[in-house]
């Protein structure tokens, strides 16, 4: 009967993997939070839009992961919610960068590319490694599909942000920096929607 295919669909899933499951989240939750720190104080320290975005992106990625977390072995219905959740987050974040873009247009110093540069490919490295770990999961759980939207973007915007470092040393100019930060913006709506797209796919 319809109602009783519903209740075996929200029902938790008894998966053996889904301590592992935990434990790859828990690790790329704490590097996340590890990068957000770092792109927020080196940014800041940087005076680049592109390196706080990241920043503020990982902290976006951080809330994600917990929430993908929580949904772990949970209802499907609570899985669904959770995803929805992650992606307004993102969107969120997205609008905040936005809004900082903005406010260094009308005034700020040249960002230091160097730092910018160092800092993206530390970063970039980290990406690589949590890609690694999500990639360990070989399920379809929407959570972690939105785990690896976040992840895959973080490595797009840290290649970009290495060659805007580039760019400002070369032009002496916050321009590529405030350039990148706009496309960072753009990257984590995108992201955010697919995510929410997802989630409203999974409820079909």
């Amino acid at each position: 009967m319809p109602e009783s295919d519903n209740a075996i669909d929200d029902e938790p899933s008894l998966d053996a993997s889904q301590e592992s499951d935990r434990g790859i989240l828990w690790k790329v939750l704490l590097i996340n939070l590890g990068q957000c720190l770092a792109g927020i104080i080196g940014g800041t320290w940087a005076s680049s839009t592109a390196v706080i975005g990241a920043g503020l992106d990982n902290l976006g990625d951080a809330a994600v992961y917990a929430v993908s977390l929580y949904a772990v072995g949970r209802s499907a219905t609570i899985k669904k919610r959770a995803a929805q959740l992650s992606g307004c987050l993102l969107i969120g974040f997205a609008c905040l960068l936005l809004v900082e873009v903005v406010r260094r247009f009308f005034g700020g110093e040249s960002p230091l590319g160097p730092a910018m540069m160092a800092m993206a490919a530390a970063n970039a490295l980290l990406n690589i490694y949590c890609i690694r770990l999500l990639k360990q999961h070989r399920g379809q759980d929407i959570n972690f599909k939105a785990s690896a939207i976040f992840t895959n973007n973080d490595s797009i915007v840290n290649g970009a942000i290495v060659l805007s470092g580039a760019l400002v040393m070369w032009m002496n100019s916050n321009l590529p920096d405030l350039i990148l930060g706009t496309v960072v913006s753009g990257i984590a709506a995108k992201g955010g929607y697919e995510i929410l797209s997802e989630a409203k796919e999974s409820q079909q």
